[in-house]
């Protein structure tokens, strides 16, 4: 009698044990994820979101207005990642504020272009042209980059492309005029310039079709968005989870389906 009692609370014990073991699995893990308004918000909602709840996530996407507050919530752990800046960004903001960021993967993103309501093509340009540039200096070498592959200026070729600055302009053969502006004022400057450089982002948001751009950008990858997290977090499941949904078939069909223009980064065009 006793060894059946025996038997009997072992079993018991077990199946217990069991359910308990299946309900650890089950629970719901959750993850909250920040993302600048607009196409990155959105990025995060149609391609991220669905494979991270397909791995048994309760996502969260909370959305900003400027590009400060999101690296501090990750800082104060508010949030586990974001996506919204790009490399130079990044590194810059981490060392100002002392923070410990890291890159989990990075992402299509809007190129800059260069807009024009007076011309079609660079080569229409006339001499003494002016050309509305961001105001900063990141955005400012892209669009002279930009000017320098459509053949209308020549650069330093001694300064690293993502450095240059208009005293490094060697050559300006149409005599263009550089018109620095606040980066989330280039879109209305389309109206008073006759070429104007505007990032992506400001771009998407000002309801501008990437595809109107008299040229786009060959993207540097250090300029393409990341998702962002703490570095003491970069090697977690998180963020292993993160990076398998990026890196899925799932979100390459969502970028192409919701997200025209988007350049790809290079690990990406590596895949095709």
């Amino acid at each position: 009698m006793k060894k059946f009692v025996l038997a009997l609370i072992v079993l018991v014990m077990g199946v217990l044990s069991a359910c308990g073991a299946e309900g650890a699995e089950g629970e719901k893990k959750s993850i909250k994820i920040g993302a600048s308004a607009g196409p990155y918000t959105d990025m995060v909602e149609l391609a991220i979101k669905p494979g991270l709840e397909q791995k048994g996530y309760d996502v969260e996407v909370v959305q900003f207005n400027d590009y400060i507050q999101p690296n501090q919530a990750l800082g104060n752990d508010e949030l586990d990642a974001n996506l919204f800046q790009h490399k130079i960004y990044m590194e810059t903001f981490a060392k100002q504020s002392k923070l410990d960021l890291s890159e989990v993967i990075t992402v299509p993103t809007a190129p800059m272009g260069i807009y024009s309501n007076k011309v079609k093509s660079l080569g229409e340009v006339k001499e003494g042209a002016t050309v509305a540039i961001p105001n900063d200096p990141t955005n400012a070498a892209r669009a002279l980059q930009i000017l320098k592959d459509g053949g209308l200026v020549e650069l330093n070729e001694d300064v690293s492309p993502i450095q240059v600055s208009e005293k490094d302009v060697t050559k300006n053969p149409k005599k263009l005029t550089f018109v620095p502006v606040e980066a989330a004022q280039l879109p209305r400057a389309v109206e008073d310039t006759d070429l104007s450089a505007v990032p992506g982002n400001f771009a998407l948001a000002a309801k501008m079709n990437l595809a109107d751009a008299v040229q786009l950008e060959a993207m540097n990858d250090v300029h393409r968005n990341r998702v962002v997290m703490n570095t003491k977090d970069a090697d977690s499941e998180i963020a292993e989870d993160i990076k398998e949904v990026v890196q899925s078939a799932g979100f390459e069909k969502a970028i192409d389906k919701d997200f025209e223009g988007f350049e790809k980064p290079e690990w990406m065009e590596q895949k095709q």
